[in-house]
């Protein structure tokens, strides 16, 4: 059966967190259509979940050098220092513009202060030395998406596609029409009609956020599963530094509570990690062993260390001590957090919180410059699937929110620069655009989806986790290789179903990731390989660059 309708916009945003809702908004500001498709409701993504903030210079105290300084120093040494500087310096313009659209950031006197109580409260996290974390309580991606989806729903040229997932990135190459590789729109599966339909495109912006369920054990959503940058790299495009896999250290340790995340911002309000010697000691705190920032140290730092505490002591999880504030004042600093904990039967004031490290970001990804541009024409990313070189080896707590606000507008404002290049050079468009199922037939083999699924997370998480060795990582090659194949197989013979888009993707992501690792010959950031020493991170480094051969 062909493709049942094609969809012609000027620009296609895919993804609705905030990254890929502030893209549609200022590609809307020119007065062009833009389509937004999401694969499940439009709030459903990893940023509604972010509980820190967005790291931005706004204090007299603070300045753009040292956010750039504790920016590069998390980094160890693979950031791009011109994107980094370019991202910061941008940063109070971007929450300028938040607070105007009603986003409603945390001030002192939320908090009960009554000096200074129009001031923003300014949390702290691991890797920063000042307070500069903006914050709506400990629901911030929430609030954020809140307003964006506010103002993304009041403009008439912006239509949303809800359930519907993109399969495929259309391109030149891939249509053997001659010329440089360039993107043309997308083929995108409805998911409640069952129908693969073609939207056509100027421009395509990617803001599918990250790959945290290519892991056993993550604190993101089920929708996330790297979809774009699957895509991308079918479709040719580069994809960077994806050995770069940031593991969360605190993680709600319960047996039926799964994926929540206890924020670091618990930290920056002084909260200890500890760990039991015995199972019936006291828990002592042990990050001074190992940074001297101690809790407040970079994510891959604590998340290590949590590592090795569990391996020594032969313990699950470890815990975070935050009983030196009082109910009253977590309540309102940690609303959100205060009622999870106790529906687990934990009193924050009270108790211990018992935490684990899980998978929680990509800090590589399509590779982009500060823009947003990808190596394909037409393609851009943004977000957590973009690899533009502020994160380096490892992100700095709270810059992601930053560079998804930031990256946005600067994408909108390069596309629509080169929105008259783009449409007067595209080819004409041809009916082998339309997407044809052959003698594809809808399966009765739906256990080889979920086998899969189980089998690549699993050795992901014990193979290329937080400690790796090239001992791990050949086995974990070995397997997705094998793996990968049954999934093309089962792909081209049975029609396609989003839970087979989303295990195809995950294969991909999972091989990117080991092959990634793999090309890397040293321990840096969030990439440990017991096999290979840790360099100075002063030293700046290469990034690992992979491109499918079309």
């Amino acid at each position: 059966m062909a493709v049942s309708e094609t969809l012609q916009f000027d620009h296609i945003v895919i993804g609705s967190g905030l990254a890929g809702l502030c893209s549609a908004l200022h590609l809307a500001e020119s007065g062009r259509s833009v389509a937004v498709l999401t694969k499940r409701e439009i709030f459903e993504c990893n940023s509604r979940l972010a509980q820190g903030g967005v790291a931005c210079v706004i204090d007299r105290l603070d300045s753009f050098d040292e956010h750039v300084k504790d920016t590069l120093t998390a980094g160890a040494g693979l950031c791009d220092k011109g994107a980094v500087r370019a991202i910061v310096e941008e940063g109070p313009a971007r929450i300028k513009e938040l607070i105007e659209l009603g986003a409603k950031f945390t001030t002192k006197g939320d908090l009960g202060s009554k000096t200074d109580a129009d001031s923003f409260d300014l949390g702290r996290e691991g890797g920063h030395h000042k307070r500069r974390i903006l914050h709506a309580g400990d629901i911030t991606g929430a609030e954020l998406e809140r307003v964006m989806i506010e103002a993304v729903r009041a403009k008439p040229n912006i239509t949303v596609f809800e359930f519907n997932v993109a399969v495929d990135l259309i391109t030149t190459a891939r249509l053997d029409v001659g010329g440089p590789n360039r993107c043309l729109g997308a083929y995108v599966l409805d998911v409640k009609s069952g129908a693969i339909r073609t939207f056509l495109s100027y421009s395509t912006t990617i803001a599918c956020g990250g790959a945290g369920k290519v892991y056993l054990y993550t604190s993101n959503p089920d929708v996330a599963c790297g979809s774009g940058v699957a895509m991308a790299y079918r479709a040719g495009a580069k994809i960077a530094n994806m050995e770069f896999i940031q593991f969360h250290p605190t993680i709600l340790y319960h047996p039926t509570i799964r994926s929540f995340l206890i924020s670091e911002a618990l930290r920056g309000e002084g909260a200890v990690l500890k760990c039991r010697e015995s199972r019936t000691a006291e828990p002592v705190e042990f990050m001074q062993k190992y940074h001297p920032m101690k809790s407040l140290a970079p994510r891959d730092v604590v998340a290590r260390a949590i590592d090795s505490e569990m391996k020594r002591t032969g313990e699950e999880c470890v815990y975070l001590d935050i009983r030196h504030l009082d109910e009253a004042a977590l309540r309102l600093r940690f609303p959100n957090i205060f009622e999870k904990c106790l529906e687990a039967g934990i009193n924050m004031a009270k108790d211990l919180i018992p935490v684990v490290p899980a998978a929680h970001f990509s800090c590589g990804g399509i590779k982009t410059d500060v823009n947003g541009v990808s190596s394909i024409m037409g393609l851009y990313a943004v977000g957590e699937c973009g690899c533009t070189g502020l994160h380096g080896a490892n992100r700095l707590a709270s810059n992601s929110l930053l560079e998804a606000l930031v990256v946005s507008k600067f994408s909108a404002d390069d596309i629509n620069s080169k929105f008259e290049l783009f449409k007067k050079s595209r080819p004409p468009v041809a009916a082998a655009l339309n997407w044809m199922t052959g003698n594809a037939t809808d399966s009765d083999e739906q256990i080889l989806i979920a086998h899969n699924w189980d089998e690549i997370r699993r050795f992901m998480w014990d193979y290329v986790g937080i400690y790796r060795t090239n001992k791990r990582l050949e086995r974990a090659k070995n397997r997705i290789k094998l793996i990968r194949k049954e999934i093309e197989k089962y792909y081209w013979d049975f029609n396609v179903t989003a839970d087979l888009v989303e295990l195809r993707n995950i294969a991909t992501v999972a091989e990117l990731i080991i092959d990634c690792a793999l090309s890397r010959h040293e321990s840096r950031g969030l990439h440990y390989n017991a096999d290979y020493p840790y360099l100075d991170p002063d030293l700046e480094c290469v990034d690992t660059v992979i491109q499918r051969n079309l």
